[in-house]
């Protein structure tokens, strides 16, 4: 393949630096047009065919042959020189003007380096020497004053012998205190740590500290004279034992104080908080742990929904029931809804399908009279909440549709919560079920109980039936009332306001942190 051809004009300008006054060499011509040293030769053979150039070699007479020495000389030799007389010097000596003015521009920046280097170097040692200098003046001062330190408390150990010993907590006179003081501070003028002298007469900074806070008086020790008193807000032995008496009786036996306190709240009655309620049954040993739960997983909720009323948002999932035959199951389908915990819809089946969960779901719709409601329904991806069945019926009932990630159950912590409540149930069949019609018994009874009995914690100890019905909020206000005249009854007993009874206007399922 042939080579490319090299341009007119670069050609040009090569043969006329092979040309006089310029006579560059072939290699630096190479160099600067980027081309090879055999064009070159080339073109100056075509320069000696045409007659232009002799067929001597070219002197190689560039600035860049000339020695140090030779540049130093006419450096020198050209020093006084005007600018005509330069150039004239230039063109006698086959030189350029620039050429000439760069080798004196580094001639002088070389000697100012070695001026530099020499006065940086003098610099140099002499901070060498500073800094020798006050390291010694630094350790001399140390060493005076750790002699002067070991004196002053030598003379303190000679003068102070603590008769009573050095053990912890000892009673010392006021006598003794302002000896130990007027030594210390002498010790201390004379060149001694505080700490290090009152480690010498046995006693710790702390409690020279103290005997000399206030300047004007040291006082003598205040234990001879202990001030002994009870709490002005304790209860009396009579409440205690009432307290007692209200957890141990046939209605509140198996209840925790967290939910005594608001049921005796709606009667009207308050004895004392639910942490004092805690604190008095574990001082007489009635706090053993009861329940088979073990503790809880903080969720990771990916997505916020928002519910301000009932019928808002659902959350719906399938929970396996035992039977009392080893494989086999049953299937609990249970719909809640999340602003008021409300089970809205629950039913038992024998297998997991999406037909069962579109009719339990019509029904559900139907019954809270909510068809295109605009209900958003939450669920994991398992196959009866994914089925086309399921999400043709919820187009037609008008409901949107909300999952969880896969494999994170967290994401719907109503439902997971919902179903340990129903497997945690004092009632709850440790053997199993029989058939499919007692679990669906059993399912209904607990269903009556939760929603209408059942005092939930998430919504301030109301029942999931109050709040769907909208008569929570007069309770709760029933219950603030309570407070306020317990605590003008007994103001000492609060340091601060009541318990918050207020209004839960708004639940989300897997808030933000700001939205929680």
């Amino acid at each position: 393949m042939p080579a490319n051809p090299v341009p007119i004009d670069v050609k040009t300008k090569g043969q006329t630096w092979l040309l006089p006054p310029y006579n560059w060499s072939h290699r630096r011509i190479a160099k600067e047009l980027d081309v090879s040293p055999s064009v070159v030769s080339k073109w100056r053979n075509e320069l000696v065919e045409s007659g232009l150039l002799s067929t001597e070699p070219p002197l190689e007479n560039t600035t860049t042959d000339y020695s140090a020495e030779q540049r130093f000389f006419i450096v020198i030799e050209t020093a006084t020189m005007s600018e005509r007389e330069l150039a004239e010097y230039c063109r006698s000596k086959g030189l350029f003007v620039d050429d000439v003015k760069t080798w004196r521009a580094l001639s002088i920046k070389a000697q100012s380096a070695i001026s530099t280097s020499i006065s940086h170097k003098e610099n140099k040692q002499l901070r060498e020497e500073r800094r020798k200098v006050k390291a010694l003046e630094k350790e001399l001062a140390r060493k005076e004053k750790a002699l002067a330190e070991t004196a002053a408390l030598l003379v303190l150990r000679e003068k102070f012998q603590c008769p009573l010993g050095n053990q912890r907590g000892r009673l010392i006179p006021i006598s003794e205190r302002l000896k130990i003081v007027t030594l210390v501070d002498e010790a201390v003028r004379k060149g001694a740590t505080k700490t290090k002298a009152c480690s010498t007469v046995g006693l710790s900074i702390r409690t020279f500290q103290r005997w000399t806070r206030n300047s004007a008086e040291i006082t003598s020790d205040m234990r001879q004279h202990p001030r002994q008193h009870e709490p002005h807000n304790k209860l009396s032995e009579a409440e205690r034992q009432q307290i007692l008496d209200i957890c141990n009786t046939p209605e509140y036996a198996d209840l925790p104080p967290n939910i005594i306190v608001p049921m005796l709240a709606d009667e009207g009655i308050y004895i004392a908080s639910e942490s004092t309620f805690y604190r008095v049954l574990k001082a007489n040993n009635q706090l053993g742990k009861r329940t088979r739960n073990k503790a809880g997983i903080s969720p990771s909720r990916p997505k916020v929904q928002k519910a301000c009323k009932p019928n808002q948002v659902w959350s719906w999932d399938i929970s396996y029931l035992p039977s009392k035959i080893r494989g086999k199951h049953y299937y609990l389908y249970l719909i809640m809804d999340i602003f008021s915990r409300k089970v809205v819809g629950a039913e038992v089946y024998d297998q997991e399908l999406g037909e069962y969960a579109a009719e339990l779901l019509q029904r559900t719709a139907w019954r809270e009279k909510c068809v295109q409601g605009n209900i958003t329904l939450h669920s994991d991806n398992g196959a009866p909440m994914r089925s086309y069945t399921m999400l043709a019926k919820m187009y037609d009932l008008g409901v949107v549709s909300s999952y969880s990630r896969p494999r994170v159950s967290n994401d719907n912590p109503y439902s997971e919560s919902l179903f340990k409540t129903i497997k945690y149930c004092p009632s709850w069949p440790m053997d199993g079920f029989s058939s499919i019609e007692d679990a669906r018994c059993w399912v209904g009874n607990f269903v009556d109980w939760y929603n209408n009995e059942h005092k939930h914690s998430g919504i301030k100890y109301v029942t999931p039936q109050q709040r769907h019905c909208g008569e929570d909020n007069e309770i709760l206000r029933q219950r603030m009332q309570v407070y306020r005249r317990a605590q003008l009854t007994h103001p000492g007993r609060w340091s601060r306001q009541t318990r918050d009874w207020s209004y839960i206007d708004e639940v989300y399922l897997n808030p933000e942190k700001c939205a929680a």
